[in-house]
């Protein structure tokens, strides 16, 4: 079992908090979006796991534009854009997902995300633990859900295309 860092974490600096957390609520179709209300409810639930690790509420931003767009790079995401570009203007100090791979489907995506984060000091935080990009282990892990999460993509592609074609006599 990991373990969930508290607000003492070392990570969780007062520069880091003097900035935004971001949380990134995305689910991949309008279908999802109906029909599994669940999950949009747990994304947004987030801003409750950034105030815990020390932000304050009116510092917390929540980025939902891209729900119902799937993060394989084929759809253009303006709120994962706005979330790269808030990153870059050194306006965040985390960024909370879900699940740290749903943020990008895709490694372009993924790792201009993470570089981005690096550069600018920003930590990551899924529903489980919290990532530094610029510590080589965690960057590491990053790095592998990135390269599964786009795995895991290709292998649903695949079934999907596969129930497409008539079954052969």
């Amino acid at each position: 079992m990991l373990a969930i860092p508290s607000s003492s974490d070392e990570r969780l600096t007062t520069v880091r908090r003097s900035k935004f957390a971001y949380v990134y609520v995305r689910q991949s179709s309008i279908n999802q979006v109906r029909h599994h209300q669940e999950s949009t409810e747990l994304q947004y639930s987030l801003v409750d796991r950034a105030v815990r690790l020390g932000w304050p509420p009116d510092r917390v931003v929540v980025i939902d534009e891209d729900l119902g767009k799937s993060g394989n790079g084929q759809v253009e995401r303006g709120g994962f854009q706005r979330l790269i570009a808030e990153i870059g203007l050194g306006n965040a100090g985390l960024v909370v997902s879900l699940d740290a791979s749903r943020l990008a489907r895709n490694n372009r995506d993924w790792h201009q995300l993470l570089e981005l984060c690096s550069l600018f000091g920003v930590i990551i935080a899924d529903g489980e633990r919290l990532y530094d990009p610029c510590a080589y282990h965690d960057r590491l892990l990053l790095g592998l859900s990135g390269i599964m999460s786009e795995a895991e993509l290709h292998q649903i592609r695949i079934r999907l295309h596969q129930g497409e074609r008539p079954a052969h006599a």
